[in-house]
């Protein structure tokens, strides 16, 4: 963990950039050091094509993510973590902000590690010997 899932109405997939987002994510995850391990940092988007905004009158869009990380991070450290995400989000969008309707939002989601199943290999590259 942590997983940063992004849902986006298909009307805007030419414009989004998704791979750069990813990239901007990553690096803000990254840069918090042990807090969130860099091997189990995982980033994933579903483009919608079925969906329906506000009064259906206008071509609008959204774009939600959700964060999904384990329990045990202090209110602060989650707090400022999502602040950095959504201001990667906000930069990222404002420019096609300015020339259509969007939406933009996020959530985190925060779960005990009771009923979750993990099994990676990709945590020891990133081990310091």
């Amino acid at each position: 963990m942590p997983h940063f899932t992004v849902e986006y109405t298909d009307n805007i997939k030419n414009e989004m950039n998704i791979d750069k987002l990813f990239e901007e994510v990553h690096k803000v995850l990254i840069a918090r050091g042990s807090v969130f391990p860099i091997g189990g940092i995982r980033s994933r988007a579903i483009q919608l094509t079925d969906y329906r905004i506000a009064d259906g009158a206008e071509d609008d869009a959204f774009v939600h993510a959700v964060l999904k990380i384990g329990a045990g991070r202090s209110a602060e450290i989650k707090k400022e973590a999502c602040d950095a995400l959504f201001d990667v989000m906000k930069n990222h969008f404002s420019e096609l902000m300015s020339k259509r309707y969007l939406a933009l939002s996020m959530e985190l989601m925060e779960f005990s590690e009771a009923g979750t199943y993990k099994q990676n290999n990709i945590h020891s590259r990133f081990k310091k010997n």
